[in-house]
């Protein structure tokens, strides 16, 4: 079988994350196999300790696990460091160095299509979680300034700004404040769990107050165009579904992994294709 690669998540079963690095494996002509495991948050600790013991090369981390990993790794990486969380994992000769690719990968996926360097956007990024850490706190370690947060619980989005250990000019705003001040903001990042797949028909807040040259982003894949991308879309705005983000993390990874660059178009037509979609 070669050498076993993995992600690791609760709930896992839905991951498109085997049929891309596998493809990947095979495209590049390497000994390797990538799956899914499902780990419940109580056992992950021993979970760990066994991909360990087993020899796995290297794994995936997803919800929930990409902060409470940390504890039971060796070492983090800068990228880990800044995001405060971990979603890739290198065996180093037995020790485990966790490392964060989401961050990355999310800014390459969406500076691909802005008209101007990110660094000249005024940002809103909705929701204060693990995803909205490592993209903040990447987005301001890239020198983007003006970032502002608005969730649900205002409180979790002040606590990450404080947290934030790169200079930046942030407010944070509940969701019905943002919405009524969307028009400030040059892209709107969200975050959250918020209207993936099944719950398709929810949105976290409403983006028709925005100005007519926005970018819209939303980082869930699963729609492809949630709804909230839909309405973007229908007022003529810019938008950009989570598939980007995912596929170009992952590439980070495998790259870490094992030297190797694979194909992002490659992985893009595979994730599309899974999901029954076209890219927009």
């Amino acid at each position: 079988m070669g050498n076993l690669y993995g992600v690791i998540g609760c709930p896992i079963k839905h991951s498109m994350s085997p049929d891309i690095h596998n493809d990947a494996f095979k495209e590049k002509h390497l000994n390797g196999y990538y799956h899914a495991f499902h780990v419940e948050p109580e056992r992950l600790k021993e979970s760990v300790q066994a991909l360990k013991i087993l020899g796995v090369k290297g794994f995936n981390v997803t919800i929930p696990h990409k902060i409470s990993i940390i504890p039971y790794l060796d070492e983090l990486d800068e990228t880990a460091k800044i995001a405060g969380a971990v979603n890739t994992v290198i065996n180093v000769e037995g020790r485990l160095i966790g490392h964060n690719t989401d961050g990355n990968g999310y800014v390459r996926s969406l500076t691909k299509i802005l008209q101007k360097p990110i660094q000249e956007q005024k940002i809103l990024i909705i929701g204060a979680g693990g995803a909205a850490r490592g993209i903040y706190f990447t987005l301001a370690h890239q020198g983007c300034s003006e970032i502002d947060l608005c969730n649900r619980t205002v409180s979790k989005a002040e606590k990450l700004i404080n947290e934030c250990p790169f200079g930046h000019t942030s407010k944070a705003l509940s969701l019905e404040q943002a919405e009524q001040q969307l028009e400030n903001y040059d892209v709107i990042i969200h975050t959250t769990a918020v209207g993936m797949h099944p719950n398709v028909e929810q949105k976290p807040l409403s983006v028709k107050h925005a100005k007519r040259t926005a970018v819209v982003s939303d980082i869930v894949y699963n729609p492809i165009k949630t709804s909230l991308l839909q309405e973007a879309e229908e007022q003529g705005l810019t938008i950009h579904n989570g598939v980007g983000m995912f596929v170009h993390q992952a590439a980070l990874a495998f790259t870490l992994w094992t030297g190797i660059e694979p194909s992002i178009e490659r992985m893009t037509a595979i994730v599309y294709d899974k999901l029954g979609g076209t890219s927009c």
